[in-house]
């Protein structure tokens, strides 16, 4: 049974959450800073309700952040659910500032927070799961790009493939489509294999001029051609004694497939214009994003060629195959984009979240990063909308399952009228009426309002403070 630590000096409320949530989840209780990170320290929970208001500064906050701070330095990955009252929202953003997963205002409906929580768990599930993969792949979970990430069946099996083979000194062959991660895996074998203190050079076959690539790879002599007017040392021998990297290799010429494939069998190569013998001692990694086998059937990719680069082969999944790792990835390019960029993004609104789930991710992981990255500089919202994403193109067909919500009232209230506007005028005008029509169908319960907008509980609070809406 999963652990939740329960911060709060009010004893009825203690006794309200323990009874509510004792069922599904072991619940540890503290009144006071002291007292919580004794059991926080023993128990390590994954998620924590912390009250801001402590003893002995029950009417402030400081207790209350100095208590998540101290947590987080502990256990920078708990997922930590301020619980406060509406005249305390200032301090509860200025919690997730620091790092709270989330907050709520009081008082509290035990149905909305059970909801809370278990996304809460399942995140830090989530987490907790690639970490353990990473580690047992030899990866760095806080690595980011540099690093692999995933949890779903197929890249598990990439991991165990890495494990195996990166001490094993025979050339592998890495299959996926563009953005999918090729170069990330030849780094990760290179990391953790025989090899890791000598060079990884990595060259792109496919963006290389064919006339251009064979002095890139094997080098040249001084006079080989014209404007060579130095000897140059190749990619081939800056890898001896570490790995070579060959990417898109299916779009080699068959020419330079000739030579690469003596390279492999002789381990000696020639530079251009020369005569003399280079024994080099580099391991091969190749990858392709072409079908190679459909490739050999059509004569562009030689069958012998195939045969010493593919002893081992490793296929990775497209990004739309590999389900909850969407999610996980955007977080973590979330984290560190804000990080790099110095913005406080804590998460995605519902609405981005299916969007991210249902995309078909043609660039892969690669897109995947490209639009966090560019979310996280445009937005001026702690939370991430569909629109930061970039997904706002009209002829793009609605997600399933997505309210529509009439931009006209039905009821013979005021009209939208843009005519005149800005874009961002109209847009101001629709987000208050489709405000105004959520608080009104929900009745002012803010959860059922937030899933109707497809919008979170702290996006949809910033939403009616900017529109000047109450709520009851």
């Amino acid at each position: 049974m999963e652990k939740i630590l329960i911060v709060d000096d009010s004893g009825e409320i203690r006794k309200q959450l323990k009874w509510g949530l004792g069922k599904q989840y072991r619940t540890l209780l503290a009144e006071s800073v002291d007292e919580a990170l004794k059991l926080f320290a023993k128990h390590t929970p994954k998620v924590v309700t912390l009250d801001l208001g402590l003893p002995p500064d029950i009417d402030g906050a400081s207790e209350g952040l100095r208590c998540l701070q101290q947590m987080l330095e502990l256990q920078p990955n708990c997922k930590v659910i301020v619980l406060s009252g509406n005249e305390d929202h200032a301090n509860a953003l200025a919690a997730v500032d620091m790092g709270a997963y989330d907050y709520y205002h009081k008082p509290i409906d035990l149905d909305e927070l059970k909801i809370i929580l278990a996304r809460a768990f399942h995140v830090a599930g989530l987490e907790e799961e690639n970490r353990r993969l990473q580690l047992s792949a030899g990866g760095d979970p806080e690595s980011g790009y540099s690093g692999i990430f995933g949890q779903c069946p197929q890249m598990q099996k990439v991991f165990a493939t890495i494990k195996k083979v990166a001490s094993i000194d025979v050339p592998i062959l890495i299959l996926g489509g563009s953005g999918t991660g090729k170069e990330v895996v030849a780094q990760a074998i290179h990391n953790r294999g025989i090899r890791k203190d000598g060079n990884f050079v990595a060259i792109n076959c496919g963006a290389i001029p064919e006339s251009l690539l064979e002095s890139e790879l094997f080098g040249h002599e001084k006079g080989a051609f014209t404007g060579a007017q130095n000897r140059v040392l190749g990619k081939v021998e800056y890898a001896d004694g570490g790995t070579l990297f060959l990417d898109e290799i299916g779009e080699m010429a068959p020419l330079l497939q000739v030579k690469l494939l003596r390279f492999l069998q002789e381990k000696i190569i020639q530079r251009v214009g020369g005569r003399e013998d280079i024994p080099v001692d580099t391991r091969i990694v190749a990858a392709t994003n072409v079908d190679i086998q459909e490739s050999i059937k059509s004569g562009k990719f030689r069958e012998d060629l195939y045969y010493r680069i593919g002893v081992i082969t490793i296929d990775l999944p497209p990004l739309r195959e590999r389900g909850e790792d969407i999610e996980l990835l955007a977080n973590i390019f979330l984290r560190r984009f804000g990080h790099e960029f110095g913005q406080k993004v804590r998460g995605f609104s519902a609405a981005a979240l299916k969007w991210l789930q249902e995309y078909e991710w043609p660039g892969n992981v690669r897109e995947l990063e490209n639009k966090i990255k560019r979310a996280v500089v445009m937005t001026d919202s702690p939370i991430i909308e569909a629109v930061d994403l970039g997904f706002e193109d009209l002829s793009q067909e609605p997600l399933s399952g997505a309210v529509e919500s009439p931009l006209v009232p039905q009821d013979g209230s005021k009209s939208l009228s843009f005519s005149g506007t800005t874009l961002k005028q109209a847009r101001h005008e629709v987000e208050h009426v489709l405000l105004q029509q959520a608080l009104e169908v929900s009745q002012g319960n803010i959860l059922k309002a937030a899933a109707q907008l497809g919008v979170s509980r702290p996006t949809l609070y910033d939403l009616l403070k900017k529109h000047g809406l109450h709520h009851n």
